[in-house]
């Protein structure tokens, strides 16, 4: 029986096979009930009045603590930690030795030598080993993992609760909550304010395009809080948003959540996944796709693919610097959306009623993604593969169905490519795949954000990096 995930591999003989095939089931946002009002209410609310985000449980916690800590950030992620003062927040990217993307994630600076990683397994697991085996002599590391999938009514409980309140009604909320005016500060500031008598720490973020906060406290507060929240948002159309409607904003702001992190081949990650568990979110993952390579690092992104070039900074030594240092950015596939034509999308849902012929790969509502790390291949008017669709969906709010992709650089904004949707051969044996068949779905290249809202408001950092070719 494999221990790790290096002996998993060992013993499969294929990534590939190994996470297209995972019976692990779908990925699911946990404990957050599915809906509140109904998906298209809550998508619609965070562009036209105001919606609480509950985050409480679907990320992990990693607390660092100790002057080491910011030595261990330093030396695994491509930003630069030159400048990064207490009360600031900072998107966390760090890359494997050939300078390919592990995942990512928020760094928040709560005191002098005091960090939390918020985010997804792969960053969060590469700053645990790095800090347990890299000889960080001042640095304590505790985690609280993401809440259980699938928790059959156990009790669940986490450190924080982690709350955001979003859209263009959302500072009409705080400041009602806090019983006055609430400075808006620069985006990725923290600061506090008052909620029911109780002081809770602050981020300014804009996850809707407009002002909004992340707020977070003891788990203990989360129902008082957030019941405090609803009540004060009554009045200004503020409605919770559900785990189904929740990932799907992404589509309109531009974020990819899920690249495969980096990690299945190369000697210098050897240690690294005879670390991993084999029950660990690499061990068990799914990838999924019409996209199929028998080489995993067909896979593997750079941090210009995801739209973190700008992240790049060689002001410190740190994993993968060298090999980026030999990338020439203009070579790299960039990130864009792509918007899918409506009338091949209506074939997909039509064919659920073709009681003679097999249908096409469901298309669920409003996330469409079927697996962990999703790679449809995005091809040319000659059927040439250039570039992946990786993460699926509908926007009630621009009545589209939305991909977000990476894709060659000499592709214009505009260009009429074609997603391959579904897998082939009637669909792998992962546990989330029915028999299906494939079809090719039209879809322009579009700008990244696709919200105009949300091109026009967000503050700093790769959602502004766009520009059309």
């Amino acid at each position: 029986m494999a221990k790790n995930l290096q002996e998993l591999l060992d013993e499969k003989g294929s990534a590939v096979d190994l996470l297209r095939n995972s019976q692990i089931g779908s990925y699911i946002y946990p404990v957050v009930p599915s809906d509140f009002q109904n998906w298209i209410k809550e998508q619609t609310a965070w562009r036209n009045t105001a919606v609480l985000y509950d985050q409480s449980h679907h990320m992990d916690n990693l607390f660092l603590k100790g002057s080491d800590a910011i030595r261990l950030i330093s030396d695994t992620a491509i930003n630069s930690t030159a400048t990064f003062p207490v009360d600031k927040a900072k998107q966390y990217v760090p890359t494997t030795a050939a300078g390919h993307v592990i995942g990512d994630g928020i760094l928040f600076r709560e005191a002098d030598d005091e960090y939390v990683y918020v985010g997804r397994a792969p960053a969060a697991n590469w700053l645990l080993y790095h800090g347990e085996t890299g000889g960080y002599g001042n640095l304590d590391i505790t985690v609280d993992r993401r809440s259980p999938s699938r928790p059959y009514g156990h009790p669940v409980t986490r450190q924080y609760y982690r709350f955001q309140i979003q859209g263009p009604s959302a500072w009409a909320v705080i400041e009602k909550l806090n019983g006055g005016p609430v400075e808006q500060l620069r985006f990725f500031n923290m600061a506090t304010m008052n909620i029911g008598g109780t002081e809770v720490r602050t981020l300014r973020h804009g996850m809707a395009g407009a002002p909004g906060l992340e707020i977070w406290g003891p788990y203990a507060d989360h129902d008082r809080i957030r019941d405090l929240i609803v009540e004060a948002g009554s009045e200004f159309g503020l409605v919770p948003v559900g785990s189904r409607a929740y990932p799907s904003n992404t589509l309109e702001s531009g974020w990819i959540p899920s690249p495969l992190p980096a990690i299945y081949t190369g000697e210098a990650e050897r240690g690294y996944r005879e670390w991993l568990g084999a029950d660990s979110y690499e061990a068990t993952g799914t990838l999924a796709g019409s996209f199929v390579s028998e080489n995993i690092e067909d896979y593997y992104l750079t941090p210009w693919e995801l739209g973190y070039g700008s992240f790049v900074k060689f002001d410190h030594d740190f994993v993968g610097r060298d090999a980026l240092e030999k990338i020439d950015p203009a070579t790299q596939r960039k990130k864009v959306t792509l918007a899918w034509d409506a009338e091949d999308v209506t074939k997909i849902f039509a064919s659920l009623f073709d009681v003679e012929g097999t249908s096409y790969k469901f298309f669920d509502l409003p996330l469409a993604n079927y697996g962990s790390a999703n790679y449809d291949s995005v091809v040319d008017a000659d059927g040439t593969v250039v570039g992946h669709s990786m993460f699926t969906g509908y926007s009630a709010n621009e009545r589209r169905a939305l991909s977000l992709a990476t894709v060659d650089p000499n592709v214009p904004e505009g260009t009429e490519l074609k997603v391959v949707w579904g897998e082939p051969n009637g669909g792998s044996k992962k546990a989330a795949v029915e028999p299906h068949r494939q079809l090719e779905v039209r879809a322009v290249v579009s700008p990244v954000p696709y919200s105009n809202v949300a091109r026009q408001a967000y503050q700093g950092g790769w959602r502004t990096n766009y520009q059309s070719a």
